[in-house]
């Protein structure tokens, strides 16, 4: 599954059927929180993004809506890629070009629930976001609330609105935390039928229908208890 290398300024502006930069609660947020630059409001909407919106792993992979923009931001919680659809539709409602981009990255730093559940620790199609708000190109990843990272004693990640905000390399400690393998390109809206058939393919213990009730990182996190470096 490959996505573009790059999208015009046109198709990074227009509302998708997930990345629906013009649903009413997508449009009032924006309102709330814009700047007085795009760069000002690019990094206003990461930070509501990072820390506004839980980061919930275990949410139901088969339902359209853990993808689709408005419904992370009501029920405030969304896995990577649901994180950077509400992302990339923040800032094309604030007229910052935004796309969904996908990556695989290895996570050396997790609860052992959420890695058992995965079976590796090799995280396919990882949601960032690639976003325009001067006149270069950005990447920046939302994923992990701030006190998430806490709990895992990892450092928040910030966003100038200048420079890419991927993935943690390192830990407090620092012990290797996060590593980008592969690049899969990036897409004006989010690839719901073919990443599920892939998400099924590679973590049939996790793309359960329903979700898995009960589960929460924030809570396995709480018990301190980390998987070490491989």
């Amino acid at each position: 599954m490959r996505g573009e290398a790059f999208l015009s300024r046109e198709d990074a502006l227009r509302p998708g059927a997930f990345i629906d930069s013009d649903a009413p609660a997508i449009q009032d947020i924006v309102a709330r929180l814009k700047g007085s630059t795009l760069r000002e409001t690019a990094i206003a909407l990461y930070r509501f993004t990072r820390d506004e919106i839980r980061y919930h792993p275990y949410g139901d992979y088969t339902d359209p809506e853990t993808y689709r923009a408005s419904c992370v931001l009501a029920k405030r919680t969304g896995y990577c890629v649901g994180k950077a659809s509400l992302y990339a539709a923040l800032c094309r409602a604030a007229g910052i070009p935004a796309a969904l981009g996908l990556a695989d990255v290895k996570n050396h730093l997790a609860t052992p629930e959420l890695l058992e559940r995965v079976g590796t620790n090799v995280f396919h199609y990882h949601g960032f976001v690639a976003l325009l708000p001067d006149e270069h190109w950005v990447k920046a990843s939302p994923t992990f609330n701030a006190s998430l990272c806490t709990k895992l004693g990892v450092g928040v990640l910030e966003f100038d609105g200048a420079t890419d905000a991927l993935l943690q390399p390192q830990d407090q400690e620092g012990r290797e935390f996060m590593a980008y393998l592969a690049d899969h390109g990036v897409w004006q809206d989010v690839p719901f039928v073919p990443l599920l058939a892939e998400m099924r393919r590679l973590y049939p213990h996790l793309t359960i229908p329903g979700g898995i009730r009960g589960a929460s990182m924030e809570r396995e996190a709480d018990n301190r208890k980390t998987v070490p470096p491989h």
